[in-house]
């Protein structure tokens, strides 16, 4: 026999009692653990008492990795929360264009809503204006009118949302925004009104129709007044930035009754600016 039949034998002989010892020894571990846990289950069932603090003892340990576990998803959670900001509808109002904070001042005073969210839904109206060319003002006094910035409103025949759109008839339009709960967020339900609006007054061919066929009143004889009530905090709004001029002050009562109420009726109506009725194309 060769030198390296000698060795390759050898080789062969040294791995198959390293196996086999290897095997002897996991055969005499499970020998060893089977008998432990026989005598263990004999040990508990001959001493109750032992098992039942055996038993509180785990419980007790796997409540402790349970809190723990809690504790650890909690700590994830609160570490992730600033994220929440940008979340968040609000924003600064000093930080927007002169006529843009002049309106956020205003609306936030006479609605009762905090500055911040109204400067974010201002600034939301301007954009949706410049894109759609619509007058921001009046998409702001739609919302007023609408829901007095409510976004969380809800009519009676299911409008929802800052512009009151009926989600069930736009499904289609909030798709984008990732479905029908969109309709409680500000700015989706904002770019989705505006959308609505633009369309209503192209069907219509004037702001007046538009808002008839926004209310729902497109083929009855009359709107119940909805047109003039936005148009009116329309002009409002425009006033508080100067680009209509303030209502005219009533003047003092004459000694004259009769002869002054003539002359009283034609001064304010000569002070009385005329309504500009396209807000498309003049944006």
């Amino acid at each position: 026999m060769t030198p390296s039949r000698n060795l390759t034998a050898a080789v062969r002989s040294v791995l198959s009692d390293v196996t086999e010892g290897f095997l002897e020894i996991i055969h005499n571990s499970l020998a060893l653990l089977g008998i432990a846990v026989v005598l263990t289950l004999i040990t508990l069932t001959a001493r109750p008492d032992w098992r039942e603090d055996g038993e509180e003892k785990l419980r007790a340990w796997l409540l402790q990795r349970q809190e723990a576990l809690e504790d650890n998803t909690a700590m994830a959670a609160l570490n992730a929360e600033p994220d929440a900001i940008e979340r968040t509808t609000a924003a600064n109002p000093q930080d927007l264009p002169r006529e843009q904070a002049a309106i956020a001042y205003w609306l936030s005073k006479k609605y009762k809503v905090a500055a911040e969210p109204m400067a974010a839904l201002v600034m939301e109206a301007y954009e949706q204006g410049l894109r759609h060319k619509i007058d921001p003002a009046l998409i702001l006094a739609v919302v007023a009118i609408e829901s007095r910035f409510n976004p969380f409103a809800q009519s009676s025949v299911g409008a929802q949302g800052l512009m009151q759109v009926m989600t069930r008839v736009h499904t289609d339009k909030y798709e984008h925004f990732g479905g029908n709960l969109a309709a409680f967020d500000p700015v989706s339900n904002m770019r989705v009104g505006v959308s609505i609006l633009k369309e209503y007054i192209r069907r219509a061919g004037s702001v007046e129709g538009g808002l008839k066929y926004y209310v729902g009143a497109a083929n009855m004889p009359s709107d119940g007044g909805y047109a003039a009530k936005v148009l009116a905090e329309h002009r409002r709004i425009l006033q508080v930035i100067g680009k209509l001029p303030p209502p005219a002050k009533p003047l003092p009562a004459p000694a004259n009754l009769e002869a002054s109420a003539s002359g009283s009726s034609a001064v304010a109506l000569a002070d009385v600016p005329s309504t500009n009725t396209s807000a498309i194309g003049n944006f």
